[in-house]
């Protein structure tokens, strides 16, 4: 009996129980291929990886095509959620514009890589704001809330009543603070509700040890 033709193997389907093991293509590239998908194709970020979720039935050529359109257009995408220190300056003005009536001025507005537990701090007596590099690649609403809730501190240093009240006027913040503690949750960080330990025994109490005030991923206090 002749053998059979040879036939190309399929990485696997989305679905909970795969048949086989997706395959990997280099840089950190994993491409999953569904039955299901007829010609969609798509790609997010998964655990430092790229994701891309292709039809089963696309050629490898096809499926070289695909990836590095993906891969281009999510970092195009990134690229616009990444601002500049500058950008960020100019968007903590129109927000402090908004809905500060602009009484929030800071001196300098960046990004740092070394607030690993929290997601922004703000020293009042200097006039600085500071937000995580962990921010970068979030939804804005979300990038707004955390440097709205640090202009506030320039006003109120605590996280008594008269700061939450000024974040009342942003639309989103109930939204966004789900948004970081869901992010907090995963990545099991402290979890506590931001202030909570000060507000306790000083309404407006609170601050880091550089002086400033801080929030970390579910606007939850924790030390650097």
């Amino acid at each position: 009996m002749p053998a059979e033709p040879a036939r190309r193997p399929q990485a696997a389907p989305t679905s909970p129980a795969p048949s086989a093991a997706p395959h990997s293509v280099p840089g950190e590239v994993e491409v999953r291929r569904s039955a299901r998908r007829r010609r969609t194709v798509s790609a997010y970020r998964e655990d430092g990886r790229t994701v891309v979720l292709l039809p089963a039935r696309m050629s490898e050529a096809e499926e070289r095509r695909w990836v590095g359109l993906m891969l281009e257009k999510l970092a195009r995408q990134e690229k616009r959620r990444r601002p500049t220190d500058e950008v960020l300056a100019e968007r903590a003005g129109r927000l402090s514009a908004q809905f500060l009536g602009g009484r929030a001025r800071p001196d300098s507005v960046r990004w740092v890589t070394n607030q690993n537990t929290r997601w922004g701090s703000c020293t009042p007596a200097e006039g600085s704001i500071r937000l995580s590099h962990r921010l970068q690649g979030m939804p804005e609403y979300v990038v707004d809330y955390v440097l709205l809730h640090e202009l506030a501190h320039l006003l109120v240093p605590g996280h008594g009543p008269r700061f939450w009240a000024l974040l009342e006027a942003y639309p989103r913040t109930e939204r966004a603070r789900g948004y970081l503690e869901g992010v907090a949750a995963t990545a099991r960080l402290p979890h506590t509700v931001d202030g909570d330990e000060d507000e306790a025994n000083d309404a407006d109490g609170g601050s880091d040890e550089n002086g400033g005030t801080g929030q970390d991923g579910s606007g939850a206090k924790a030390g650097m």
